[in-house]
């Protein structure tokens, strides 16, 4: 498929490793590039899952397509992407993508979804050939379902060495469920069971239709892809607070009267959120934050959050666009991030409550959030000048019919519209 040409200019592309570490040749071609431009707001936006550079520039080159349109004719606007070392599953919606364009689930692993664990996970082909291996023949010994959940656990480094080790909780305070899923500690068989019966009960919507007991081995895969996550979302943070975060600083630097507007879909939410928490002191050039369907708690941000107060490194608001279709975030998250271990918190009220993502309810117990829908944003003037606000977008964001379908569908004039609004350029 041929790449797209980027809509806008003048765009840099800026490269992270999994430790947060940027590609120096890029990183020094976005500072000077930035400082020589005469631009007076760059928009920086982090993907979420994805598999390779291309899908990633895909998916900022229709995400910022509509902008100059809708800026200004006087604004003078500058576009960033970043790209750090996630991962998508091939039978999952790629943003802007046709729905049909999404592979058929299967519960075996497809030779796509194979060669980008080699790649995310390097150094492990014996587990990912061991782990394709099981969910084909699916044996009936629960004795093989354990063999499974340890080749998982070895394969996404449950417990890391490195600078990823401390990135992986949202929530601290005693007494608020801390985010490592049980599914690395527990029964494989219950945690797969969990999975399958989750599964089972959505229909092509995200809507609950009822509960069965399937086959564990039909919750497998789901538990892999969890798992796989559970690494993405560690490696959001690193990379944020190692590695954008400290960037931004740099770039405060060399060019002080650039604007910057960080926009994150997904787990690249949690990136950009994390970059709060690694700005240099006394930097003040985020003028806005916007999250597009955040995957990470929707306590992130309160008294009891990884994240608690730092909106306020932020010069202006953070916007949380969310939507109850996405059901990735509104059933699939809150499972993966903690087995409850309780039938009736598989899924609905309980369990998302609790352990909810921010992009299906916004965010949570941040005094003075404001709430709006999307319609109302859109007028001039409307967004607040500072603090959370929340977006209901199920308005456009509400694509189904295949696992993720509803969490990938950001690529929206609307949504751009949104993010030229946090960031007061229109």
């Amino acid at each position: 498929m041929a790449q797209p040409t980027m809509s806008v200019s003048p765009y840099w592309e800026l490269t992270f490793d999994a430790d947060g570490d940027a590609d120096p040749r890029e990183r020094d071609r976005l500072l000077a590039g930035v400082r020589k431009s005469g631009i007076h707001d760059l928009i920086l936006f982090s993907h979420g899952w994805n598999n390779d550079r291309s899908g990633a520039t895909r998916l900022y080159t229709h995400f910022f397509a509509p902008i100059p349109a809708l800026a200004p004719p006087a604004a003078r606007i500058g576009y960033a992407g970043v790209i750090w070392p996630s991962m998508r599953f091939c039978d999952e919606p790629i943003p802007d993508f046709p729905h049909t364009a999404a592979a058929v689930w299967t519960p075996g692993l497809d030779d796509g979804t194979r060669h980008a664990l080699l790649e995310t996970f390097p150094g492990r082909a014996t587990v990912v050939e061991s782990i394709a291996r099981l969910l084909e023949q699916r044996p009936p010994e629960e004795s093989e379902l354990e063999e499974f959940g340890r080749l998982v656990r070895e394969l996404v480094d449950a417990v890391p060495q490195g600078p990823q080790a401390p990135f992986a909780a949202d929530t601290l305070a005693e007494g608020v469920p801390q985010d490592e899923p049980e599914m690395f500690t527990g029964s494989t068989a219950a945690a797969c069971t969990a999975f399958a019966t989750a599964l089972a009960g959505l229909d092509d919507d995200g809507e609950v239709r009822g509960f069965a007991l399937p086959n564990p081995w039909d919750g497998a895969k789901e538990l892999l892809r969890q798992a796989t996550y559970y690494a993405m979302k560690r490696r959001a943070g690193t990379v944020g607070e190692r590695g954008l975060g400290p960037l931004v600083g740099r770039l405060a630097k060399a060019a002080p009267g650039v604007r910057v507007h960080l926009v994150g879909h997904s787990f690249g939410g949690r990136l950009v959120s994390f970059a709060l928490r690694g700005l240099p002191e006394g930097v003040r050039t985020v003028k806005s934050v916007t999250l597009l369907q955040g995957a990470f708690s929707h306590y992130a941000f309160a008294p009891q959050g990884v994240l608690q107060g730092h909106q306020n490194r932020i010069d202006g608001p953070l916007v949380c666009c969310y939507s109850r279709f996405d059901q990735a975030l509104g059933t699939m998250y809150p499972l993966a991030s903690r087995m409850a271990g309780d039938a009736r918190g598989l899924v609905g009220e309980v369990l998302g409550a609790t352990w909810g993502a921010m992009g299906h309810d916004g965010v949570q117990s941040v005094p003075g959030t404001r709430a709006y829908r999307l319609a109302e944003v859109l007028a001039p003037g409307k967004l607040p000048a500072a603090g959370c606000v929340n977006v209901d977008a199920a308005e456009v964001v509400r694509r189904g019919g295949a696992p993720a379908g509803a969490h990938s569908d950001i690529v929206h004039p609307e949504l751009a519209r949104v993010v030229l609004a946090a960031g007061r350029i229109i």
